[in-house]
């Protein structure tokens, strides 16, 4: 879809009567205290960029009003409250779209916000895309993110807040991120890129959004209240969204903030006006008072009218925990042999994720800087390395190719869940960017014990997920790691099963390769390696799309020949960042195979240590800076206050 961009809209004076007269004939039909605003919304509700209420609108002409058809009142019913039946915008009354100069405008109607947020299947994962823009903000010095419960003043009902303390929004970066389409996200490591996860998410989660955001800059500090009201457009009728801002900039002289540009005063007390009446907020020190908490910097976004279930009870639940946030009636009844699997099974994390918003966001990021705090409801969310839960493990590279083109390379950790048997989970947690898209896809059949209890956790930054970040595009490199997958879990399962109780059987076709192995090496029989309990191997995936090392794999019998050759849980990949080695090397003298295999081995251990020691040089150098910009802010604030003060000393002298 092309960006959408805010265009800027003015001269409706020859339809001010008419829509004045329109709204006074169907002033009954509007709902008590609201008559006001009806008849003055035509008039004072369109501006300009800077500061005015913004037009949602593809291809229009900032000066040429013709094309533009009046906004209309419709049925002031309530909006429906559930989500997925929300849709039903009557716009009956509504307005056609006129052919203009030649020229047909594309308008975007409010009923695209409700249409265009169905992609958010899962209302946690809408939760997610909010916490991925506070986490891009990490390079802009954010420390925190909090999650928590409000409640909208005007009806004590729930709310949803999320706050961050990054750089926050300047006017321009507000109106860009209530716009559809455009990113300003260039960094490969963003999460963010569509520009659109921002409306999608909010929508999902209920019929409005405030965002408060206060940006600092050379000096020039702004702070700007924009509102998304899929309430406020669906009950007065508007054919295109309109999203009231207001801007407010930092006045040293009064040391107070003041209207962002005087010259649009006009615009600015219309668009506050639709800021009083359809907010949670009856006044403008209430919404002001919403920055408080905010600091120099930083960003608030509160969801408010939140959607319910076909129940009629919240779809999101703030009561069963009043240290998380659950989604109602969502813990899904799970197989067992008795009461304690059963249990054991509903108990596992990859059931509770699924309903429970601290457990999800406790494996939503493969990694999170020590300075960076996901909080939730007042309490501090502890990271989940899903590769910690796995016993037995192994790490397998991939070198996926697309058309004769390396992709990159990829590490699984693959291994079985320290529960099983006892729990029936199987699948592969993958993450792109950083970000859990698909966590434990079942990439084999769950109607078959061969693979149960075979988990793995890889980064795949060579694919791309959709939209909503739940899933991942089917391109043909999705579809290679899919099979590839598929192997990776009957080959470990056919050597290893018997390690968790199952009966070995007899080694799957596809284990038993008839082309030579991918260094044009010589087809020799090699000798089983024989691991300790410290020892790694990383094997290359054999097969279409592969490169590199290929070794015959672990027997049962050779990994538990006696106690000290057992293997035991290992901490993931950084085990292997660690440096571990083969205490018992094999004879390697006639097996060339495995002798590359140590060679290669040894090569990635070491790129592993050179890139852990540049990472904390790194961290330590972020450490410093961050100290030395909260210096500097501290003197200037410092300083800021002392020229306030000399400037008030001056005026009582004068």
């Amino acid at each position: 879809m092309k960006a959408v961009k805010l265009e800027s809209e003015g001269g409706l004076e020859k339809k001010k009567i008419e829509n004045v007269s329109l709204a006074k004939h169907q002033r009954s039909m509007v709902q008590p205290g609201r008559q006001e605003f009806e008849e003055n919304r035509c008039s004072a509700t369109w501006s300009t960029c800077q500061s005015g209420s913004s037009i949602l609108e593809q291809g229009q002409s900032p000066v040429d009003d013709t094309g533009i058809s009046s906004a209309t009142t419709i049925c002031p019913a309530p909006l429906c409250r559930q989500f997925w039946k929300a849709g039903n915008y009557n716009d009956a009354i509504g307005s056609k779209v006129n052919l203009q100069n030649g020229k047909n405008y594309l308008h975007v109607h409010p009923m695209f916000l409700h249409s265009n947020a169905t992609s958010h299947k899962w209302a946690f994962g809408a939760i997610a895309e909010l916490l991925d823009n506070a986490v891009d903000e990490i390079q802009n010095g954010a420390t925190f993110v909090v999650v928590d419960k409000t409640s909208n003043p005007r009806d004590e009902s729930p709310a949803l807040l999320i706050q961050d303390d990054g750089g926050g929004m300047d006017p321009e970066a507000m109106r860009h991120c209530m716009s559809f389409g455009y990113s300003a996200k260039k960094s490969k490591s963003a999460i963010g890129q569509y520009g659109n996860g921002f409306k999608t998410s909010t929508m999902r989660l209920g019929g409005d959004v405030i965002v408060f955001s206060r940006h600092l800059h050379n000096r020039v500090c702004t702070q700007s209240i924009g509102l998304l009201s899929y309430t406020f457009l669906s009950r007065t009728g508007y054919d295109r969204i309109v999203v009231p801002m207001v801007d407010y900039e930092f006045n040293s002289e009064t040391g107070k903030f003041e209207i962002y540009h005087l010259s649009a005063k006009e615009h600015f007390k219309s668009n506050l006006s639709m800021l009083l009446q359809w907010s949670p907020y009856s006044t403008e020190a209430e919404l002001l008072q919403q920055f408080d908490d905010v600091g120099p910097n930083g960003t608030k976004v509160i969801i408010y009218n939140l959607w319910l279930s076909d129940d009629g009870n919240a779809e999101l639940d703030f009561d069963t925990d009043t240290e998380d946030i659950r989604i109602s009636g969502d813990i899904k009844k799970t197989v067992g042999n008795s009461a304690a699997s059963k249990t054991l099974n509903e108990q596992h994390i990859s059931n509770r994720l699924h309903y429970s918003l601290r457990v999800y966001l406790s494996i939503l990021y493969l990694r999170i800087p020590e300075s960076f705090r996901i909080i939730l409801r007042g309490r501090l969310i502890e990271q989940h390395n899903l590769a910690n839960d796995l016993k037995f493990q192994e790490f397998i590279l991939y070198k996926p190719q697309c058309g004769g083109v390396k992709e990159g390379q990829v590490i699984t950790t693959i291994g079985f869940l320290k529960e099983a048997p006892q729990v029936h989970v199987h699948g592969f947690n993958i993450y792109h960017k950083n970000r859990l898209i698909l966590p434990f896809w079942p990439v084999v059949s769950y109607g078959d014990s061969r693979g149960r209890g075979v988990v793995g956790v890889l980064e795949a930054n060579f694919i791309e997920p959709t939209h909503n970040k739940q899933e991942f595009e089917r391109t043909s490199l999705f579809q290679k790691l899919e099979v590839r997958l598929k192997e990776m879990t009957w080959e470990y399962w056919d050597y290893h099963c018997g390690l968790i109780g199952y009966l070995v059987k007899k080694k799957h076709p596809i284990l038993a390769p008839k082309h030579k192995p991918s260094l044009n090496m010589p087809d020799v029989k090699t000798k089983p390696v024989k691991l300790n309990q410290n020892s790694h191997v990383v094997l290359s995936a054999k097969g279409s799309d592969t490169e590199g090392l290929c070794t015959k794999r672990k027997g049962h019998n050779d990994l538990v020949e006696d106690e000290s050759l057992k293997r035991q849980s290992c901490t993931g990949l950084n085990s292997v960042v660690a440096g571990h080695s083969l205490e018992a090397e094999p004879d390697i003298t006639s097996n060339p195979e495995a002798a590359k295999l140590m060679e290669e081995n040894k090569k990635i251990k070491e790129k592993c240590v050179e890139f852990e020691s540049r990472k904390e040089e790194l961290d330590l150098k972020v450490t410093k800076l961050k100290k030395e910009v909260a210096e500097a802010q501290s003197e200037y604030e410092r300083l800021l206050g002392e020229v306030c003060l000399l400037d008030s000393i001056k005026d009582e002298k004068m």
